[in-house]
């Protein structure tokens, strides 16, 4: 994959993640986590791949989370997998 394929890849996730930032029905504790997630990924100071896989971290606990939303799970896992999808060399 090249870096325009993961720069684009980002660009989605940013997009849900704000999706879910902006839904009243998600608790706060997991906005705030959603919003960490954007930090980590909006930092370009780190690589592209140490920055997915913080945020997969994240995503990993938010999904765990009893008071979730069932709607708002599947765009978690959907976040998920498109973040492993960076590959590690970038």
């Amino acid at each position: 994959m090249s870096s325009v394929d993961s720069t684009e890849v980002i660009r989605q996730c940013l997009h849900v993640l704000e999706s879910i930032t902006n839904d009243s029905s998600v608790p706060r504790n997991i906005r705030r986590s959603v919003n960490e997630i954007t930090d980590i990924l909006n930092n370009d100071s780190e690589p592209l791949f140490l920055r997915a896989a913080s945020s997969i971290s994240i995503l990993e606990d938010v999904s765990n989370d009893p008071n979730l939303p069932l709607h708002t799970r599947t765009l978690i896992w959907n976040l998920s997998s498109q973040l492993e999808t960076i590959p590690v060399d970038e």
